[in-house]
Formats: C-alpha cells, structure tokens, sequence
C-alpha cells in the first residue's frame, strides 16, 4: 500500500498576491476557510511574516483554523515572528514554533503549496 502524500502548506503573509492589499486580505480568507474542504487535507500549515496574524482570536479564519486543528492539521507558528507582532498571548490556533521545525517540515514535505 503506497503512503498518502504529505502536503504542506505555506503560508507567509495575511494576504494573498500582489496589488490592493483589501482584496489581497478577503482572497486569503475565502484560501483557509477553503483548506477545509480539500480531499485530502493538509498534514501541516506554517504560518510567518504577517501570516501570524492569521492565527489570533480574533483572526476571521481562527475558526477555520480551529476546525483543521481538530482534523488533525498541524499548525506551526513563527515564535520569531510571533514575538515580533507582540501576539504570543493572543494565539488562538497553532503551536508556537522555531525555524529549526518550520525548514524540517518544509524540507520533509512531499508537496508545499504556497498561496
């Protein structure tokens, strides 16, 4: 039986493209709350840059977040990046994380989508 192939996905802003950062913010949300619906879903989701943001309570995709957590998604956190926007005690899904982690997930990754 073939192993089922890990994918990995890259998330490394809170909004997707280039150009008007408004839409570039509604496409990233309409991304994650669309991740739950991939057959399969990922194993992992890396979160840095100002894609930590994603992660905050009050994040309009933490409860999609929440969702592929309890399916058993990883989501990994920048720790850097975190400390950076000053939001480590506002996480509301994920794992604080290290770079060490966030490149073995990447290097070890069948498949990385980056949005």
């Amino acid at each position: 039986m073939e192993k089922e192939k890990q994918s990995v996905v890259n998330i490394t802003s809170d909004k997707m493209g280039r150009g008007d950062d408004d839409l570039g913010g509604i496409l990233m949300q309409s991304f994650v709350n669309t991740l739950i619906k991939l057959d399969p879903i990922p194993s992992k989701i890396i979160f840095y840059n100002s894609a930590v943001t994603l992660c905050i309570e009050s994040s309009p995709v933490v409860d999609s977040l929440k969702e592929l957590e309890n399916k058993g998604v990883e989501l990994l956190i920048c720790g850097t990046c975190a400390d950076f926007f000053d939001i480590k005690d506002k996480i509301g899904a994920g794992t604080i994380s290290n770079m060490y982690t966030i490149l073995e997930t990447l290097n070890s990754a069948d498949r990385v989508i980056t949005p």
